[in-house]
């Protein structure tokens, strides 16, 4: 009902169109009022909106509004900063996350991510590392960015420096602990199905021994006020009544005293009290073993940097890793650093070989005494194990890792176990070890692993061993392996990359900054001030025309074509040639038997007669001779090791016809009787036990046989810890002689090629992982060379190394500092001995050196002429061959020559010897001196003396190399002060 107006002449869609026209841009929008706003500004806006809707209704004609100028843009800032992805060519990293492609209206993200950007891509992977996608990235990432990837939604979460990115933190997740899973029935049994009524039996003592309380019975007044210590030296401070400040129960400030580090934290209402570690141990142990002892300490105490409560001590041997161990369970057994509380454990397991059993009850009454902590060894089946699990008695448990396995579910039973110690742990290297699932079944976090050997033999095994003590603490194997193991490998291969090397070494260096936390190494460098001296020799012993006749016989045969092409064959034909580098006599006794197949087969080409030939090993010739000179000129006694039984059966005859008198501990031998038969070696005179023989694989961890002062490991072992450890049996603490070891191999032959192997393992230690191990790792070329006799004069290990000391059995002089760069291109040349850089034959060009005048001012010298060689007079095949010589003794950039480490001896040609004595006139001994000639001067005599006296210090070895028949070619020395 309102009054007609008319319409207005100008339309406003014209009036639009004009404006479009005349700016040809669509208006701009209004600004969007933000949260960041300030509240003025707010207030503003919401007081004209309002005074705009009192207004009247307009009632004059409509009029398009006047041509305005667009606003200006502002921008919106929000509440984190904008990261830019990188531009082409250079790098960055986020974390994300992401999900699967939905059309629900409620989306939720699948799971964390992490982005790499580089050179205008990017790669999607998961939290553990697998490859998710790649798409092509060419605008900026901002946090809150949002692209498809791979058939997944991503959104940018964060940015990760590149630094994080390369040592793989993103893919260790938060580092948080989690709780170590319990192994089921199937994988403890190892077994492919377990009743339904055992499985529910199983887990239901799992989960009464997880939420059993630890309830402490306190003792009466009365109890307290009548008990007094029956100990001669009590070191215990009494209590004071009424006493604000708590008291320790060891004095701190006394002389000499071991405090541990305190908490960081306290529980509300409770106190702090120093930790001190007994006195009746401080007063034994040593500087390391101190540092040892708080190491452990901080570890299971969850005091380090990392989450977790397990710890690994890789001391070498004869480094008191039991008396550590002993001194951190009585100190965890009788304190605490909350006063008040209860000491932080109760009920303590050792876990050992079997052979060692004896030796941690012997170390404990020896330490401790008989009267102040209960030791319960389960040994056999007449021992009560609810006197351990049910009782107050005892707190400490000596198990073996066998009999472990069979009483693990009573274990379960009994009351909690607070802390695991697993000696010689390098035993746990398998993720399906029965003896590791059975202690995780035990539901213990604090678990320490001793273990006298490197643990980086293999980086599988690496992460095994450091998840058994810190679960969860790399995350998963798959993870691990893909974001640690593989970049590691990868750039330790010939080929890698400058990426691939940036990326493994980042890797390398966070794996062992994080597990150095808990690992504690030291070697045995810190025993010299408290050892007499150690002396090694490598004695290569040349192989007899029969061994040698054997041996070619064997590698002749058409068997050893065919194992090149078989692991299995490899391997079997490995252990026959190690069998003819011990003894011929080896394979007529094993064939005899008719236990493999492949060994007739080998035999038909060789002579019987050969086997049959007394004397016919090279190694037992030497053997016989350096007892002999043992025996007679003093009264020491030899502990003698071999790898194989049947090894022992031959150097058990061969005493036998000695008529030497030895003790035997071998697999065979009774569990009860090895100390026994160890302790009756360490006290007889040599008269009665001379030798003991010992398998390296039953007894060669952990005894100490140190009433022997000399060794001899008659065989190798591919593995170099496994004769560390043998080689570790004399040198221990309680030696008070001089200690001899002699590490006997066949020159030339499939030994030789053990003992490189196992020096390139050594040499490798510092780095986390040695690819190879086993005849499996060997490519067909290494075998054929694995295989390969080498019967010239020289020996071939100081070939390889390409030392020039001349066998003199002097130690090579340290390197000189590298080249200045004024001397890179002449040093690249090849210089001679005489000072010269040989650019062709007929014009020599002296080496420039730099002198100084009187004010230290450098004298230029003049810039020799050189003078270049036609290419028609290039000898090619001269050049191409100075050159693979050239890349065969150079030293990586990374340092890591396989061999390097047998620099650290001194390596003796006993062809000097030979040559000394034909140049002496018939009769002549001493000094070398020729019809009236007069004696040298003094300061000649070094030229005259015997090599030999310089280079061997042991009397025995130095009769053994002067005997007729040269049986020695080479003998490596090394010694320890």
């Amino acid at each position: 009902m309102k009054p007609f107006k008319a319409p207005s002449v100008v339309s406003a869609q014209s009036s639009h169109a004009s404006q479009y026209a005349a700016t040809s841009e669509p208006p701009a929008k209004k600004r969007r009022i933000s949260s960041n706003d300030s509240t003025d500004n707010k207030i503003e806006a919401v007081t004209a909106a309002a005074n705009f809707l009192k207004k009247p209704k307009p009632t004059k004609r409509f009029q398009a509004p006047a041509q305005r100028k667009p606003l200006d843009v502002v921008d919106n800032p929000s509440g984190s900063s904008p990261i830019a992805a990188p531009e082409k060519g250079s790098e960055g990293y986020f974390t994300v996350l992401w999900r699967k492609f939905t059309a629900k209206k409620n989306k939720t993200w699948d799971g964390d991510g992490v982005l790499s950007v580089s050179g205008g891509y990017a790669s999607l992977q998961d939290i553990s590392g697998k490859e998710m996608g790649r798409t092509a990235c060419k605008g900026p990432l901002l946090v809150g960015s949002e692209l498809s990837v791979g058939g997944k939604e991503i959104e940018v979460e964060s940015m990760i420096p590149k630094a994080d990115f390369l040592a793989g933190r993103p893919f260790l997740g938060s580092m948080k602990k989690q709780p170590a899973p319990v192994p089921s029935l199937k994988e403890i049994d190892e077994v492919s199905r377990v009743t339904n009524k055992a499985q529910a039996k199983h887990d239901k003592i799992v989960a009464s021994q997880k939420d059993k309380p630890n309830v402490e019975v306190a003792a009466s007044k009365a109890s307290k006020s009548s008990f007094k210590a029956p100990l001669l030296n009590n070191t215990v401070q009494a209590p004071k009544r009424d006493s604000v400040v708590p008291i320790p129960r060891h004095n701190p400030s006394a002389e000499g005293s071991l405090v541990m580090k305190r908490p960081r934290s306290v529980p509300k209402g409770k106190q702090i009290v120093d930790v001190v570690i007994d006195p009746i141990l401080t007063k034994n142990l040593r500087e390391h073993q101190r540092a040892g002892v708080a190491f452990m300490y901080e570890c299971v105490m969850g005091m380090k940097d990392y989450d977790g409560e397990g710890a690994i001590l890789a001391d070498e041997m004869g480094l008191g890793k039991t008396l550590q161990t002993i001194a951190l369970l009585w100190t965890l057994l009788k304190q605490n650093p909350i006063y008040g509380d209860a000491p932080v454990i109760k009920k303590a397991l050792i876990v050992c070989p079997v052979t060692l059993i004896n030796n941690w009850r012997k170390e404990f009454r020896k330490w401790l005494g008989a009267e102040r902590v209960g030791v319960f060894v389960a040994e056999n089946n007449k021992t009560r194990l609810t006197d351990f699990t049910m009782g107050k008695s005892y707190s400490v448990m000596i198990i073996g890792y066998e009999k472990l396995r069979m009483v693990q579910a009573d274990l379960q039973k009994g009351g909690s176990i607070d802390i695991v110690i697993a000696d010689e742990g390098h035993r746990l290297k398998t993720a399906q070890n029965k003896s590791a699932l059975a202690i995780k079944s035990l539901n213990t976090e604090r678990r320490i692993i001793l273990s006298g050997t490197p643990i980086q033999n293999d980086l599988a095994e690496f992460y095994t061993m450091v998840d058994f003590v810190n679960p969860g603490l790399l995350n998963k194997y798959t993870t691990f392996k893909r974001e640690f193991e593989t970049p590691i490998l990868k750039s330790q291969q010939p080929g890698a990359t400058a990426k691939d090397l940036e990326k493994g070494e980042a890797r390398s260096s966070e794996l062992a900054n994080i597990t150095g936390m808990f690992i504690l190494r030291r070697t045995a460098e810190i025993l010299s001030k408290y050892l007499p001296q150690k002396t090694e020799y490598v004695v290569f012993c040349r192989p007899t025309t029969a061994q040698a006749s054997v041996y070619r016989a064997i590698i002749g045969s058409p068997t050893f074509n065919a194992a090149l092409g078989s692991p299995a064959i490899s391997l079997e034909l490995i252990n026959v040639l190690k069998k003819v580098c011990n003894s011929p006599t080896l394979l007529l006794k094993k064939s005899a038997k008719g236990e493999d197949i492949t060994k007739p087969a080998l035999l038909e080409c060789i002579p019987q007669g050969l086997l049959r030939t007394p004397g016919a090993s090279g190694k037992l010739q030497v053997l016989d001779s350096l007892l002999h000179q043992i025996r007679t000129m003093g009264d020491e006694k030899v502990v003698l090791v071999s790898n194989y039984t049947s090894t022992m059966d031959v150097l058990a005859s061969l005493l036998n016809s000695l008529d030497y008198k030895y003790l035997r501990l071998d697999g065979s031998t009774p569990a009860n009787k090895r100390q026994d038969l160890v302790d009756r070696f360490n006290r007889s005179p040599p008269s009665k036990d001379f030798v003991f023989l010992l398998s390296a694989k039953a007894g060669g961890t952990g005894l100490n046989l140190i009433g022997a002062s000399r060794l001899v490991l008659f065989d190798l072992d591919w593995n170099p810890a496994t004769d560390l450890q043998a080689m570790a049996r004399v040198h221990r603490d309680g030696q008070k002689r001089p200690c001899f070891i002699y590490r006997m191999l066949t020159q030339g032959a499939l030994d030789e090629k053990i003992f490189q192997r196992q020096v390139s393992k050594t040499g490798l230690a510092d780095s986390i992982v040695d690819g190879k191990s086993g005849a499996s790792g060997f490519s067909k070329e290494e075998l054929r060379d694995l295989f390969t006799l080498d019967e010239s004069p020289d020996c071939q290990t100081h070939k390889l190394l390409g030392c020039k000391c001349g066998g003199t059995g002097l130690l090579a002089p340290e390197p000189l500092e590298e080249p200045s760069p004024a001397r890179n291109d002449l040093a690249s040349l090849g210089q001679d001995d005489s000072g010269f850089v040989s650019l062709d034959d007929e014009a020599p060009t002296e080496v420039i050196h730099m002198d100084y005048d009187s004010d230290g001012e450098a004298i230029l010298p003049v810039k020799p002429k050189i003078k270049l060689q036609k290419g028609n007079q290039v000898d090619m095949t001269a050049q191409e061959a100075e050159i693979e010589r050239r890349k065969r003794e150079c030293i990586d950039s990374a340092g890591k020559t396989k061999m390097l480490s047998l620099m650290q001896y001194a390596h003796f040609d006993t062809a000097l010897i030979k040559a000394r004595a034909e140049q002496k006139p018939e009769g002549a001994s001493g000094e070398v001196f020729w019809g009236d000639e007069e004696p040298p001067e003094p300061e000649l005599a070094v030229e005259t003396a015997d090599p030999l006296e310089a280079a061997i210090e042991d009397d025995a070895l130095r009769n053994v190399l002067r005997e007729d028949g040269a049986r020695i070619g080479f003998v490596l020395t090394k010694t320890s002060t």
